[in-house]
């Protein structure tokens, strides 16, 4: 491992949305996606020190007897709620291209950062779910295609916020901008974070060329590092960098025994046709889920299971950092307990391993 590196960054993969991340019946408690419920979760992770919290933006839930993620706080108006209520956490926003215009997109990623003072960023998705889509009347185009309209999508966005304003100018196959203008621009420099959570070919493509960040889904803790320097190779023959992170879904108990029993708890009261659901979407268009199994989406909406003993967590977590993994973007089954408890638990074991501050 490189001991130069930056110690691990730490994020959480906030419950905006209804019965995030488990399609299972089995939650704590099932009201944590409400605003109030966000902004205690918020303030418990920017007292443990995290870096980052980012939530998951949807239009439509998955049917079953959760509805998984039918019910959704939007991403933008979440972030300035957020962003008032803490002080020193980075906060995310996420846009799907096909509903925002570039130039709006770029206006209230302005506003937002002014609001946060440079702690804002933004998650850009290509825009996959024809089951959210459909009800909009907006086609999903093909996989190639979307992210090369992604591409320009970044294009437009990273012109709005560096060039004078007034000057920028652009075109391509999607956009026509005359003028463009976004006044303030932002006060991170260059410009506010950008992030993607795409690991197709052509997602990996754009993420090298545009991104900040890779938001990763490897199938497994030992597939990571190829995952990982595929994209920062990428990357590196455009004489950039891109900082990697997974998002585990983690639990953890006293024992392994006690940890692999909440496990199987969850997946007893799997909710399967929501799983079902939300996997055939993913399947179908995204791209980025290939050899993940019912079992994984069940668990963490696709993210690695981390699951066992404090310190065979901290060990799991240790190995992915090892493997290149720059942050943790990570889901919890109690998110305000979990918060808590990884602070107290876990932090320290993780500051021994010299992984993290």
């Amino acid at each position: 491992m490189n001991t130069n590196r930056d110690k691990l960054k730490l994020g959480l993969f906030m419950p905006n949305c209804s019965y995030w991340a488990s399609i299972s019946t089995y939650k704590p408690d099932p009201e944590d996606w409400t605003f109030d419920s966000n902004v205690e979760i918020a303030k418990a992770a920017e007292d443990a020190g995290f870096d980052f919290l980012f939530p998951i933006a949807k239009w439509r839930g998955y049917g079953g007897k959760t509805d998984y993620l039918g019910i959704s706080l939007e991403t933008f108006t979440w972030a300035a709620g957020i962003l008032t209520s803490t002080e020193k956490i980075q906060v995310f926003s996420t846009v799907h291209v096909p509903v925002f215009h570039p130039v709006a997109t770029a206006k209230m990623g302005a506003t937002l950062d002014h609001i946060g003072k440079g702690r804002w960023g933004l998650n850009i998705v290509s825009g996959w779910s024809e089951r959210e889509f459909s009800m909009m009347g907006i086609d999903v185009i093909e996989h190639g295609e979307r992210y090369a309209r992604t591409e320009s999508y970044i294009d437009i966005i990273k012109g709005l916020w560096t060039q004078k304003p007034g000057t920028f100018d652009y075109e391509s196959k999607w956009y026509k901008i005359s003028g463009g203008d976004v006044q303030p621009q932002p006060t991170a420099k260059p410009h506010p974070l950008i992030a993607n959570a795409g690991t197709s070919e052509d997602a990996k493509a754009m993420v090298a060329k545009m991104c900040d960040w890779a938001f990763l889904s490897p199938p497994s803790i030992k597939e990571a590092g190829e995952v990982v320097n595929d994209i920062k190779n990428r990357a590196s023959s455009y004489s950039r960098r891109v900082s990697c992170a997974c998002y585990p879904f983690v639990i953890w108990k006293d024992s392994e025994q006690e940890a692999q029993e909440i496990k199987e708890k969850l997946l007893e009261e799997m909710d399967d046709e929501a799983t079902q659901n939300w996997a055939n979407g993913l399947n179908k268009q995204s791209g980025s889920y290939d050899k993940h199994t019912l079992e994984m989406f069940s668990l963490g909406g696709g993210g690695i299971p981390i699951i066992g003993s404090k310190a065979q967590v901290a060990e799991m977590i240790r190995e992915l950092y090892t493997e290149g993994m720059d942050g943790m973007l990570m889901s919890f089954l109690d998110y305000k307990k979990d918060t808590v408890r990884f602070k107290n638990e876990l932090l320290p074991i993780l500051r021994n391993m010299n992984i993290r501050k």
